[in-house]
């Protein structure tokens, strides 16, 4: 197939890249933005949109647990520690793992409960024990984002659940999952869970990448009616690592195929050794 040289401009993870090959112009089409950031330069691959306001829906999640993995490096609470359902946390809407108000989850099993199941009630329940509220949680997540740079978030619940007012954008997506692995080396695991069993009931995570794409490590789908299908996704091969976010794909499987396509088409790109730190 015959190649088109594109001009190519490979800046910081502030200024963004445009690329134009042929197979991008089928992810593209599949899905309203798009990033590709290499983890090892700090540079930006691709873009497609990068700073338009999105619903992020369950990749709000991500940063549920920055927060958390914070309380735990400080030792405020423990993996053993539990946290207590409210009314309200137990009445969110689905997806969730159906617990009962006045119950107890452990800290470990909450983490795992939104890798994998994405549980709202679970979300709830961290922001209610850590935060006092969930609203007054919220609060502390946007805080977060603007002392991470992520300039166009706003967050207003724990778990990504439609909130007109709760926005984002593929680039501030980005620098998050980027803080997560380099903020919190110890905890960033949690998120290649494939499967976790709660009571008796096995879930199986919702980023089907990790089921079949070589070298996926994480981190976190998302859905809503408004926000479509989302996904934040890492690849290590090697010595190389790339980390990519796309929002508001059609179906579940158009977001897959146009994250697998946009890594493949960068991968080459990338650059081999020691990652960046996080700025």
């Amino acid at each position: 197939m015959r190649r088109f040289v594109c001009l190519k401009l490979v800046l910081l993870l502030s200024l963004g890249a445009v690329l134009t090959p042929i197979n991008q112009a089928a992810a593209a089409s599949a899905v309203k933005a798009a990033i590709i950031v290499d983890m090892n330069s700090g540079s930006v691959l691709y873009t497609q949109a990068p700073d338009a306001l999105r619903s992020p829906a369950s990749l709000t999640k991500i940063m549920t647990l920055y927060i958390l993995f914070a309380y735990l490096r400080a030792g405020k609470v423990t993996y053993d520690t539990d946290l207590k359902v409210s009314a309200h946390a137990a009445s969110q809407s689905p997806t969730k793992l159906g617990l009962k108000p006045g119950s107890t989850i452990k800290v470990v099993d909450a983490i795992k409960a939104l890798v994998t199941k994405s549980a709202n009630d679970a979300a709830a329940t961290i922001a209610e024990n850590l935060g006092g509220t969930e609203e007054n949680f919220a609060r502390m997540m946007t805080q977060t984002a603007r002392n991470l740079g992520m300039k166009n978030t706003t967050f207003r619940n724990a778990s990504g659940l439609p909130n007109d007012e709760q926005l984002t954008t593929a680039r501030d997506m980005a620098i998050l999952a980027t803080h997560v692995m380099k903020d919190y080396p110890e905890y960033y695991g949690h998120f290649e869970t494939r499967y976790f069993t709660y009571k008796g009931r096995k879930y199986r995570n919702h980023n089907r990448l990790l089921f079949g794409y070589k070298g996926t490590d994480g981190i976190k789908t998302g859905y809503t009616r408004a926000s479509g299908f989302n996904l934040t996704a890492s690849v290590k091969r090697g010595d190389k690592h790339l980390v990519g976010v796309v929002l508001g794909g059609r179906t579940g499987a158009q977001r897959d195929a146009a994250m697998r396509a946009l890594f493949d088409q960068h991968w080459a790109k990338a650059r081999a050794g020691s990652p960046r730190q996080a700025r």
